[in-house]
């Protein structure tokens, strides 16, 4: 933060303020680091401190959903534009297969295919723009 020097009864002091958090310093002194308590009036930090809450995620949120059916529904993981589709209604598809191609926060992503089966319906085509957890193919 703040470098110091100070002379004292003759004696040379290289002082770094290192941190400052309410009425405790950090400080080195000539290369020795000390915790100090300050019996001053402490002025108030202009920046706010960030205080983060957990993130809770809701039941189902970001995960693959099983349809009415008994199929599988793949959602969009996050906003994005469907690039390519590589599978077409009625096609078979085995886990870990690339059913699309999306672009989300300038990347190329992989949607792949969870479990082994055959494309019911696809929900959307390239060049779509999809938000999070809007549902892109159903798997039967």
């Amino acid at each position: 933060m703040k470098k110091y020097k100070f002379t004292i009864s003759g004696d040379a002091y290289d002082v770094h303020i290192q941190d400052l958090e309410d009425n405790v310093a950090t400080i080195e002194v000539n290369g020795t680091k000390y915790e100090v308590e300050i019996h001053a009036e402490v002025k108030q930090n202009k920046t706010p401190r960030l205080v983060r809450k957990p993130v809770v995620q809701q039941p189902g949120e970001g995960q693959i959903q099983k349809s009415a059916a008994g199929g599988q529904t793949i959602k969009a993981p996050l906003p994005g534009t469907i690039l390519k589709i590589s599978v077409k209604e009625g096609d078979e598809v085995k886990t870990g297969q690339n059913l699309m191609i999306m672009e989300a926060m300038k990347m190329e992503n992989q949607v792949l295919a969870e479990k082994d089966g055959v494309i019911s319906a696809i929900k959307v085509k390239e060049g779509d723009a999809v938000l999070q957890d809007d549902i892109l193919i159903e798997i039967s």
